[in-house]
């Protein structure tokens, strides 16, 4: 695995984090916060693939 897609992972994960946690601090059930956090991670992995030097 390269440092960029290292990156690119550890940064999707973060952000996935911070969503999940402020979705769970919102009152929210902590399956939706999981769902939530996974679903964030998941949207901004392909994001970051394209603005940080991807083609």
């Amino acid at each position: 695995m390269s440092l960029r897609t290292a990156v690119i992972f550890l940064i999707g994960i973060f952000l996935g984090l911070i969503v999940g946690g402020l979705t769970h601090l919102d009152g929210h059930s902590t399956a939706m916060a999981v769902l939530t956090g996974l679903g964030a991670t998941g949207v901004s992995i392909p994001v970051l693939h394209v603005m940080i030097g991807g083609h």
